[in-house]
């Protein structure tokens, strides 16, 4: 009974430490806030919205040990596609790097090493929100801290094979989920 007792005690003791490590990371943006409404700044610019494209600056501390890279990525998880709309992928970001500028995207001005994925628009670099007239959409902001320095990809991956690549090999992530209606 003692050792039940002891294996329980080192498990729960574990597990807590371990969330309190996953914890530590953190997204955090002067653009973007967890639950409110996008600004035009950040909406599309086409399928009828008219906004400026912008990719919000984002800003991320305490990533887990082993980082070796990064990823970023904004998802719409619901989108009327039946698996969502990727709205940003980028990888290979220097584990040096801990934040991205406003509109980085849109005026080229990601990090040295890194590289932007088509999104769902056919567009590399970010795309803003744009759901239905009439519908709110969840836009989830992600930093991915990756085990590796550089993702295995071939030439234009598909953003469902980016994601699967990243999420391979993440060893810990950081979001704020922003929302968008029109």
């Amino acid at each position: 009974m003692l050792m039940k007792t002891t294996l329980t005690s080192l498990f729960f003791t574990a597990v807590v430490a371990m969330s309190a490590h996953a914890e530590d990371f953190k997204l955090s943006s002067t653009s973007i806030a967890e639950g409110a409404q996008l600004a035009p700044t950040f909406v599309f610019k086409g399928f009828g919205c008219d906004g400026d494209n912008q990719s919000p600056a984002l800003s991320w501390s305490n990533a887990p040990a082993g980082t070796k890279s990064f990823a970023i990525t904004a998802y719409d998880p619901d989108a009327p596609t039946g698996s969502g709309w990727w709205h940003w992928n980028v990888v290979n970001v220097p584990s040096s790097v801990t934040s991205l500028q406003l509109n980085a995207s849109g005026e080229k001005k990601m990090p040295e090493g890194s590289v932007e994925i088509a999104n769902d628009y056919g567009v590399v670099g970010f795309g803003g929100a744009c759901p239905p007239a009439g519908e709110v959409h969840r836009y989830v902001f992600t930093v991915h801290a990756l085990a590796v320095e550089k993702l295995d990809l071939p030439e234009n991956p598909s953003n469902a094979l980016t994601g699967f690549m990243i999420n391979a090999n993440a060893i810990g992530s950081a979001k704020i989920t922003a929302v968008y209606n029109r």
